[in-house]
C-alpha cells in the first residue's frame, strides 16, 4: 500500500469513526485486516441499541464518507440487527450487541479480545441481557 492510500484509509478511517460517534454509537473497535485479507485493509465494528440506531448508524457513515469524496461499493442487510457498509479498502459492521456477541467478528479478525476505540472493556454480553 503506498503512502497515498494508506493516508486516504487513514483519513476515511476517521471519517466513519466520527460519523458513528455523531449517532452515539457503542463500542467502536478498528481493526487492521491488511494481513489477513486482500478483500479490505481495515474493518471498523459498533453497536447499536436499536435497529433503528443501527439502521441510522449505517446510513450515516455512508453518507458521510461520500461527502467525503469516498465511494460506496454496497450497504447489505435492512434488518437493523446488523448492517455492513463496504466502502472498498474500509468495511464498517454495525450490529445490535447480542447480534455482535453472537458472531464475536471481533475476536475473528482481532484474533484476541479487541480494545474499543473509546477504551472501555467489551461491556456487553448476549447472556446477561
Amino acid at each position: 500500500m503506498t503512502e497515498q492510500e494508506q493516508q486516504d484509509l487513514a483519513r476515511m478511517t476517521d471519517v466513519a469513526v466520527e460519523a458513528l460517534e455523531d449517532i452515539k454509537g457503542k463500542d467502536i473497535s478498528v481493526l487492521s485486516t491488511q494481513d489477513k485479507t486482500s478483500l479490505f485493509a481495515r474493518m471498523i465494528i459498533a453497536s447499536g441499541d436499536s435497529t433503528r440506531q443501527v439502521k441510522a448508524l449505517a446510513n450515516n457513515v455512508a453518507v458521510s464518507l461520500k461527502e467525503a469524496g469516498f465511494e460506496i461499493l454496497s450497504t447489505e442487510g435492512d434488518s437493523g440487527e446488523w448492517t455492513l457498509v463496504d466502502a472498498g479498502d474500509l468495511v464498517v459492521h454495525v450490529m445490535q450487541p447480542a447480534v455482535r456477541d453472537f458472531y464475536d467478528i471481533d475476536t475473528l479478525w482481532g484474533g484476541e479480545k479487541p480494545e474499543f476505540h473509546q477504551g472501555a472493556a467489551k461491556p456487553w454480553h448476549a447472556a446477561d441481557n
